[in-house]
């Protein structure tokens, strides 16, 4: 009985294998935050307007880009439901600054095309929010300032105030 092909196999299993790129399980797990966290930001967000001047709105949605909290301060328009959702939805949903998108989305660009997506609004205001480790757990839109870069900074000061309570 020639044994020489069973070594063979027997050898070739017991080499280790190339990490694989992505695991071929049924099932993945990955955080989200719990309404208190997203609460939490979206208050200091707007907190941050308020102290500014700002009559805004905010929005922060899951990683997924569904609404888990939208305040709106009392004077801002009507406008900023839309607006601070759309922001939100498009930062969780491309994982990137709505202000970059902006930039990185102009006619003649080869990502242009995003611009005809009917929810995604490449205007700055929308940021994504990641834990300690790089992974995305939602977006932050904030509309009402008078300006995308004013909307960014108080977006930014929603992700500030849970740092420490994401940062794993």
């Amino acid at each position: 009985m020639n044994r020489l092909p069973a070594l063979a196999l027997a050898c070739l299993a017991a080499l280790p294998l190339p990490a694989a790129a992505q695991d071929d399980g049924a099932l993945v797990t990955f955080q989200v935050m719990t309404p208190e966290t997203a609460l939490k930001a979206a208050q200091a967000a707007m907190s941050s307007c308020a102290d500014a001047g700002y009559q805004v709105g905010v929005h922060v949605v899951d990683r997924f880009g569904v609404p888990q909290v939208f305040l709106r301060d009392r004077f801002a328009g009507p406008h900023v439901y839309e607006t601070s959702f759309r922001k939100a939805w498009t930062s969780a949903s491309f994982g990137e600054s709505t202000l970059d998108l902006d930039m990185n989305t102009r006619p003649d660009t080869i990502s242009s095309g995003i611009r005809q997506l009917s929810v995604a609004l490449p205007l700055g205001g929308g940021l994504p929010i990641e834990e300690g480790g790089g992974s995305l757990v939602g977006g932050i839109g904030v509309s009402g300032a008078p300006s995308p870069e004013a909307d960014d900074t108080c977006a930014q000061a929603g992700i500030d105030a849970i740092f420490d309570d994401i940062a794993f």
